[in-house]
């Protein structure tokens, strides 16, 4: 660690036709910072010549960094993948689709030269369609119930942050990861700048609305109990329930209230503690399902190639 001033990690998914010119206006912005730089470019096995094309930039340019993960692993897990190779005394990440506009890099790297340990890219005017700006609204809400917090959409993992920051979130294994949840974990002192959002160079995003609320419930699963509580709050709600029908079926058996004895009690109630049993067992199998995942202890992600390293 701490062999170069700054490292920028990109994931790369679906970047062939972005790559040259992602590495070109990250190098122009870097060297207004040092010399001293280097780009790590992660293939998170993406279908089309990405990494044909991150190893022939590497060839050209020994400060790029070609890391080829086996299989895809998703954004996540190749953002970590990596800040395990970065060496930066300051590591920059960003998304490789050019919305994150390389030019911003030493506005992030001013601020945090004020003493702040994170810096985060605060979009502004997010130039997204309709389609994902729901989706991405849709995945907040439902983390923000889950979790019990407020997160702000207009901040991703675009940002600035001190080796001290990157050596903490290299220590978190967990396999349900989300970069933003895990740096919200380790503090430190920590600002926002607002930035431009530039429109996407070339294709569209991979998360889909499904994608999206699947990472917000793995994620809130993993950091909090939230869910477990709510279904001990509906046990007793349904004890609650069953109290006062019980009392108002003794209170109708006397007044003659009753047709046909027991039958709607019996009924409402198989299937009122039929599905609440169902779901309560269903949240637990959730929290089983993430221990059981977590104690196999397997790799985060395993390389298959790298470049310049």
């Amino acid at each position: 660690m701490n062999n170069v001033d700054i490292s920028v990690v990109v994931p790369v998914y679906k970047g062939e036709k972005m790559l040259r010119e992602l590495v070109d206006r990250l190098t122009n912005s870097l060297k207004t910072i040092t010399d001293d730089y280097e780009i790590v470019l992660v293939n998170d096995a993406s279908p089309d010549k990405s990494w044909e094309g991150i190893a022939d930039i590497c060839k050209d340019d020994n400060k790029v960094v070609g890391i080829n993960l086996s299989r895809n692993f998703g954004q996540h897990y190749a953002i970590t993948a990596g800040l395990d190779y970065a060496d930066g005394d300051w590591v920059v990440v960003m998304d490789c689709d050019l919305q994150d506009r390389p030019e911003e890099i030493p506005n992030l790297y001013a601020k945090a030269m004020d003493g702040w340990d994170i810096v985060q890219a605060r979009r502004t005017h997010k130039q997204f369609g309709v389609f994902k700006k729901l989706s991405s609204w849709a995945y907040h809400q439902v983390f923000d119930w889950l979790a019990g917090k407020k997160t702000d959409p207009a901040i991703g993992n675009f940002g600035i942050y001190k080796s001290d920051v990157i050596c903490e979130v290299r220590k978190m294994t967990e396999l349900a990861r989300s970069f933003p949840s895990l740096l919200d974990y380790v503090g430190f002192s920590r600002t926002t700048i607002d930035v431009k959002h530039a429109e996407r160079a070339e294709g569209k995003s991979s998360y889909t609305i499904h994608r999206l609320l699947k990472l917000a419930f793995d994620i809130a699963i993993s950091n909090t109990n939230k869910p477990l509580r709510m279904a001990v709050t509906m046990g007793l709600g349904m004890s609650m329930i069953s109290l006062l029908l019980a009392l108002y079926n003794v209170v109708a058996k006397f007044w003659g209230f009753i047709a046909v004895p027991g039958y709607t009690t019996i009924v409402f109630s198989i299937w009122f503690v039929g599905g609440l049993v169902l779901l309560v067992l269903g949240v637990v199998g959730l929290y089983v399902g993430k221990i059981f995942d977590q104690v196999k202890e397997r790799p985060l992600y395993i390389v298959k190639d790298i470049k310049n390293k």
